[in-house]
């Protein structure tokens, strides 16, 4: 039996040219996933029921099964505009709008960028890379190799971040990193930055991926996947409380840490929405109609994803997946969900409910909120306060033999010193400052 090899989904981001007058940025990766029906033996597919598309009127989240329906053309559904005045109305009393429950700027930012200098740490690794750069295993050197001595810096090329216009994502994942804290996200302690980079000193989260995890297991059982999913909503639940929307869910950006838990990681996306925001940004896999139809959105997409999410750790590989994003794009808008026969109704019914396209009947997005998530049926016997402060026991504990042990990352050549200058010292760190530095102002945070 042969497997192909786990490709890892990269994120893609463009703002409505109609609204910004920005161009389209889509970075290149391989969408199929690498476990779906199409690479898996013949022995292991398993029959299927289908989802058809769901009724205009979206008065139901749970379709009706159907093969014959006629799919919706992409390129009209990403021109449609919401004219149901009724719809609009009922969005207006969704926990998508309005005032948060607490404020943001009111917290207390954590960073310790007066304490250290990005020369007291020494690099000890590469733990991965992507569009914008990559992510670095350091050492301070200060510290003995004891508990707390290695971080997980993030190394981001300034040139790459202009060019592809995500300056203002960039400053908000710092200015909201700084400023949360919860035991489901990673955390931020410092950033910096020099001629050529931004950097950001993370946690080392070391068990890896929750998508390399997924993958090495094919599908998780219930008990399992709800172990994670209920973490992720925790997490979720806290970003929602300062009108935070995550946006980029996906198993990717799930860490193991040494206890087997689930840190949220990579908040390039997260933006503060008190109302809705229309630029497209993502996983295509994970995208919610809203978001593909440009119709603005809000938290009810965090909500869509987790539907994704729930369903591709039962079956091990998304519902909706094509070659090419547009592709995707017209799956999810057709709104089709094929059942394996292994995954049991309640399992369908929550899936179901959060992959309602009519935001206002989405689960998670109602008058309850998150709440409703909490009290679903599928989330029965959960300790939500137990997990929360991590008294449960994670179904896997990552094997580590030491503090800067890799063996659940790629295996990656570490960068060039001419890459990291203001890292390994080549540079004077007062050179930005004194305008050898054209980019430095867009960063000043940093």
């Amino acid at each position: 039996m042969t497997v192909a090899e786990p490709v890892r989904r990269v994120s893609i981001a463009y703002h409505d040219p109609c609204r910004s007058g920005q161009q389209v940025v889509v970075t290149e990766t391989p969408i199929t996933p690498p476990l779906s029906p199409k690479t898996s033996p013949p022995e292991q597919q398993e029959s299927m029921a289908v989802d058809g598309p769901p009724s205009d009127s979206a008065s139901e989240c749970s379709p009706t099964p159907t093969l014959h329906e006629e799919p919706m053309g992409v390129e009209s559904a990403l021109a449609k505009v919401v004219s149901h005045q009724s719809l609009e109305e009922a969005d207006l009393h969704t926990p998508s709008s309005g005032p948060p429950t607490r404020l943001l700027e009111d917290e207390q930012v954590r960073l310790q960028s007066a304490s250290v200098r990005l020369q007291d740490f020494e690099v000890r690794g590469t733990l991965g890379t992507g569009t914008f750069g990559k992510v670095l295993l350091v050492r301070h050197k200060g510290a003995s190799d004891k508990h707390g001595s290695h971080f997980a810096m993030k190394v981001l090329r300034k040139t790459t971040i202009v060019q592809l216009r995500q300056v203002e994502h960039v400053n908000a994942e710092r200015y909201i990193l700084s400023r949360v804290q919860h035991p489901f996200i990673v955390d931020l302690f410092a950033t910096f930055q020099d001629s050529l980079n931004v950097y950001m000193l993370m946690s080392y989260v070391p068990g890896g991926e929750l998508f390399t995890h997924l993958r090495r297991a094919q599908r998780f059982t219930p008990d399992v996947t709800r172990f994670y999913l209920a973490t992720i909503i925790l997490a979720l639940k806290y970003l929602h409380s300062f009108n935070i929307i995550y946006r980029d869910l996906k198993p990717e950006n799930l860490l193991l840490d040494s206890r087997g838990y689930l840190r949220l990681t990579d908040f390039g996306f997260a933006k503060i929405v008190d109302d809705r925001t229309w630029t497209l940004c993502g996983t295509p896999e994970y995208l919610a109609p809203e978001i593909i139809q440009s119709d603005g959105h809000g938290k009810a997409a965090d909500w869509w994803a987790c539907g994704v999410l729930c369903y591709e750790m039962l079956v091990g590989y998304p519902p909706f997946y094509d070659e090419s994003p547009y592709g995707i794009y017209e799956k999810i808008l057709n709104g089709r969900i094929q059942w394996p026969r292994h995954v049991d109704r309640l399992s369908r019914e929550l899936i179901q409910a959060f992959l309602c396209p009519d935001r206002s009947k989405r689960l998670g997005n109602m008058i309850g909120g998150t709440q409703d998530v909490l009290d679903h049926p599928w989330f029965r016997g959960v300790d939500w306060d137990a997990l929360e402060r991590r008294e449960i026991n994670a179904p896997i504990i990552p094997r580590t033999s030491s503090v800067d042990d890799t063996r659940h990352f790629l295996h990656l050549p570490p960068p060039v010193a001419e890459e990291i200058p203001g890292l390994v010292g080549t540079e004077d760190p007062s050179a930005a400052r004194r305008g050898l530095d054209p980019l430095h102002y867009q960063f000043l945070e940093f």
